[in-house]
């Protein structure tokens, strides 16, 4: 392999013979144990289907796309799942820019058979219009750092982001019912892909002729004399095994590294659903419309209930009615009145009266000329008895002239106004003597 003999050229003997004399003592480089992963991270992107794999050293980035192609013949109903891997320079001097290499070629197959065998992914219900319309899902790998077991990090990453992958969803119309419509995601909710299990990879490298460690470093592949990765899900199902190198390998062996694997896993598997439930829940949330901060909700009540608070909007209930008429608008604000100038006054009807809240005298004055009744004083230590003597008496006073809707009129008969007593009664003297001229003078 083109990147084995680019490291091998840069190691010494020296440094070979290190790596297979610490193993004897079930030491490596970095200090773990023969059968310990390196330090896992899994990150997602802010766009769907986007996510970071990084493994110790190893760097890779995947990237998911769909688009609607023409099914194959022989599995018209089915969609189709592709794998591409790109190796950048950067990552490692034995890489080329160009054409992809040997290396690339077979880590992309290396991860296709272990989702395609498998079925892993659901691709009938990729399907849009049997034998003409099907999506098409690529998985583009991208090298960022090659710091030793791409197998490992590359399955990782593109199941990742097959995870958090959404397609745009479609619906058929037109007069035959063949035409495609593909909706925005801001008109309908794309639609995830179906992933019925997550094959793992796991990577086996052969040291010497006694010596087997799992997820190898950089440095541990150029010794190696073999490599076996196994692809297998957290149910113990084998998916795909591919064994790279001269080394042979014998049946105990093998079932050794199966049974390794199935724990290994099941470890990786409860990872990344781990990260993809953190990162479906960071979605929703930014997904969620926020409303005006005028409009709160009190979600901490004792009932449970959520109760809308209005800030910086008071209802008036007066602007919900309508008025009828000028009587009604007027009384409407004398109601009003009374209800913001709260007076109590002392032996008043607010005395004897507890649904009284005070009367205003003004008011009552223009009340009581409005309607032509009695004109009675205005006098506060009487207004009581004084009320209560006009709703006993039934029979009008003679005497009494009506209030005149004047102001002047009305506040001159309520002065001179009085009560009647017996000395009323009896005509004055002088009234006497002119009625017993005027007789005398006509006979």
């Amino acid at each position: 392999m083109e990147q084995r003999l680019g490291n091998t050229w840069r190691m010494t003997v020296n440094e070979k013979k290190f790596i297979e004399s610490a193993l004897e003592s079930e030491l490596r480089v970095d200090g773990r144990r023969p059968f310990d992963y390196r330090a896992l991270t899994i990150k997602f992107g802010r766009e769907d289907g986007s996510s970071e794999v990084q493994l110790g050293q190893t760097h890779i980035m995947s990237f998911v796309t769909s688009q609607l192609v023409q099914p194959y013949r022989d599995r018209p109903n089915e969609g189709t799942l592709s794998v591409f891997t790109e190796f950048s320079p950067m990552a490692d001097p034995s890489f080329e820019a160009g054409r992809p290499s040997e290396s690339a070629v077979e880590l992309g197959r290396i991860i296709d058979r272990g989702l395609r065998e498998s079925r892993a992914v659901d691709t009938e219900s990729l399907c849009v219009v049997a034998g003409k319309w099907v999506w098409s899902i690529r998985i583009d790998l991208h090298i960022l750092d090659n710091g030793g077991n791409l197998v490992d990090a590359a399955n990782i990453a593109a199941l990742a982001a097959l995870l958090t992958f959404r397609r745009p969803e479609c619906t058929l119309g037109g007069d035959d019912g063949q035409e495609v419509t593909l909706h925005p995601p801001e008109v309908r909710e794309p639609l995830p892909l179906i992933v019925h299990h997550l094959p793992i990879a796991v990577t086996f490298a052969f040291i010497g002729e006694e010596h087997m460690v799992i997820d190898p470093t950089h440095h541990e592949e150029a010794v190696m004399g073999g490599r076996m990765s196994v692809t297998l899900n957290a149910n113990g199902d084998v998916c795909a095994i591919q064994k790279a190198g001269g080394h042979g390998v014998m049946q105990s062996v093998v079932m050794q590294c199966l049974r390794i694997a199935s724990v290994k896993a099941g470890d990786i598997t409860s990872k990344i659903k781990t990260v993809v439930e953190s990162y479906k829940t960071e979605r929703a949330l930014r997904m969620v419309k926020r409303h005006a901060p005028i409009n709160a909700v009190d979600v901490n009540e004792p009932g449970g209930k959520a109760k809308q608070i209005l800030e910086g909007k008071k209802l008036k209930s007066e602007e919900c009615s309508v008025s009828q008429s000028d009587d009604m608008d007027v009384e409407q604000g004398r109601i009003n009145k009374r209800t913001d100038k709260n007076r109590s006054f002392t032996r008043g009807p607010s005395s004897w009266d507890p649904y009284s809240e005070g009367v205003n005298t003004d008011e009552l004055k223009a009340t009581l000329a409005s309607r032509g009744s009695v004109a009675v004083p205005m006098n506060l230590d009487n207004l009581g008895d004084t009320i209560r003597d006009e709703t006993k008496s039934d029979e009008p006073l003679s005497d009494v002239k009506p209030v005149s809707s004047s102001t002047d009129s009305a506040g001159k008969d309520m002065a001179t106004s009085k009560e009647k007593t017996l000395q009323d009664a009896v005509k004055p003297k002088n009234k006497r003597k002119k009625k017993k001229l005027s007789n005398t003078a006509a006979v």
